[in-house]
């Protein structure tokens, strides 16, 4: 990339997409019966970008997108990064409660809401910038922005461009424990991110990638988005995850590859297991991320539909990190870290730790990085320089693939020892009738933290915590044996798919103050 957006990078994938597969289709919404192909999509670009000119949207001004998964919301996303813009992207139901402090925050010149978006107090007036609604794109008519869009040429302008250092995005985090927090991406941060995570997971112009998560995050964004624009393949786009509809999805539209995370790994086995190995005969693998993805629940759902699950792992403020696809990956792994991440694994003291050896995963690919918020008054704030931590545990086999064994934050400290809490739901999870676990560490008042362990069984199972306790006893190390075992019907996840350790953690403390 040559520090522009019009010689490379965004507008240099569309437009080449464009002049070789024009025909092809880039996005397919499968809710709206609607889709867009290469071609069309770098003439809606265009479009857009002469409507922004004109509204005196230029390099470096923010555009807040108030939508979700649809057809419209990724051809402004995808326009607004071509044009060379920041383009800001809001999960307004998960954000509802910080909408106007992440609006007043942002300063944006204009913001387009989606049709019916949704029951809250939109704080119009109140934060400055241009609303619009963002409307309908189809082939049978348009509204909203998109019929302003019609109204401009649809070849590329003599727009100015954005520099390699220039905030390409901001997105924010799902803020489950915390407020969420507004991430700012550069170009480079996001273009760089995009060919090497494509190609980790093996992705060609040939596939058809479907995906139901949020469009407002990078991971989505990068792999699914991103990546098929830079490859000149075809997303397959649908607005939240159905059990009941995902193999029809894959079917009816060959999908070569599905996204993925635990929570749809266990509700596809679940649900849908006497679909069985001839369930989805174009599928060539279902991406796992968000998660940890415990090997027993790999085992089973590759046992049950004889479809490879391939693991992938990033960090919401510096991308993906590690991918993999059918032929190169390894049970337990999340792949082979990128190489421009330059990942290591450190001790406590920030010293590189040899491979097998469990340490703080860091990335070391960009000295001179910057990883930054944005702040509820707007400024910017800098949590890492240079190298950065993710805040996950791990290490790097012999082979080079990349094992995460847990967060740090999860991480149980009993007497001083370290105690990973994943290590126990494994050696749990080999019980045949448990469906479920999570460990948690909680206040002791003689060793500082106590190991709880909370466990769902399986349909039709009758399990007993005193059965967990003895399986427990003859397969962990006596400090790692939980000191309590906790039988519920239902562990609590975010809305991400990740356990919720923290939930169960204050569950336990506010059953103690109880009594």
């Amino acid at each position: 990339m040559t520090g522009t957006t019009r010689d490379s990078g965004f507008f240099f994938w569309l437009a080449r997409n464009a002049r070789e597969c024009p025909d092809r289709t880039a996005i397919r919404s499968l809710d709206q019966n609607v889709e867009i192909t290469h071609g069309e999509l770098f003439r809606l670009a265009n479009r857009i970008g002469h409507f922004y000119e004109a509204n005196g949207i230029g390099r470096g001004d923010r555009v807040v997108l108030l939508s979700n998964n649809s057809i419209e919301h990724l051809i402004v996303y995808l326009g607004s990064l071509a044009y060379g813009c920041t383009i800001c992207t809001i999960h307004v139901e998960m954000n509802a409660a910080y909408l106007a402090e992440m609006l007043g925050s942002l300063g944006a010149k204009l913001i387009l809401c989606e049709d019916g978006t949704p029951e809250i107090d939109l704080p119009v007036g109140k934060v400055g910038g241009q609303w619009k609604p963002l409307g309908r794109w189809g082939r049978d008519g348009v509204s909203g922005a998109f019929a302003e869009f019609a109204d401009f040429g649809d070849t590329p302008g003599d727009w100015p461009v954005a520099s390699r250092n220039d905030d390409a995005s901001i997105f924010y985090t799902s803020g489950t424990a915390t407020r969420p927090k507004g991430v700012l991406c550069t170009v480079a941060e996001l273009h760089d991110n995009t060919l090497p995570i494509a190609d980790a997971f093996g992705v060609t112009s040939d596939d058809r990638i479907l995906d139901y998560r949020s469009m407002n995050w990078m991971s989505a964004q990068v792999l699914s988005a991103l990546g098929p624009v830079a490859k000149g393949a075809t997303l397959l786009l649908a607005r939240r995850f159905s059990v009941s509809q995902f193999f029809d999805w894959v079917n009816d539209n060959q999908a070569t590859i599905a996204a993925g995370n635990p929570t749809i790994i266990n509700m596809l086995v679940n649900r849908e297991a006497d679909r069985g190995h001839g369930a989805a005969p174009s599928l060539r693998f279902l991406t796992s991320s968000s998660a940890p993805l415990l090997v027993s629940e790999w085992r089973r759902f590759e046992t049950t539909f004889g479809i490879p699950v391939c693991q992938g792992y990033g960090a919401s403020e510096v991308g993906w990190i590690a991918g993999s696809h059918e032929g190169v990956r390894k049970m337990g792994s999340v792949g082979k870290p990128l190489a421009y991440q330059k990942v290591r694994i450190v001790s406590d003291d920030g010293k590189p730790l040899a491979p097998g050896e469990i340490g703080a995963i860091q990335l070391n690919g960009n000295p001179a990085g910057r990883y930054r918020y944005v702040d509820s008054d707007g400024s910017i704030r800098v949590h890492a320089e240079g190298a950065a931590l993710t805040g996950d545990l791990g290490y790097i086999d012999d082979d080079g693939f990349l094992f995460v064994t847990g967060r740090e934050k999860d991480l149980i400290i009993r007497g001083g020892v370290n105690i990973s809490p994943l290590e126990i739901d494994n050696v749990i999870l080999q019980m045949p009738d448990i469906a479920d676990v999570a460990t948690v560490g909680v206040p002791d008042p003689t060793y500082g933290e106590k190991v709880v362990t909370y466990f769902v069984p399986a349909a039709d199972a009758r399990v007993r915590p005193d059965a967990v306790m003895a399986h427990c006893v003859q397969h962990l190390a006596d400090f790692k044996v939980p000191g309590e075992i906790i039988l519920r019907d239902a562990l609590p996840r975010t809305a991400r798919g990740k356990m919720d350790r923290r939930a169960l953690a204050e569950a336990w403390k506010a059953l103690q103050d109880a009594d």
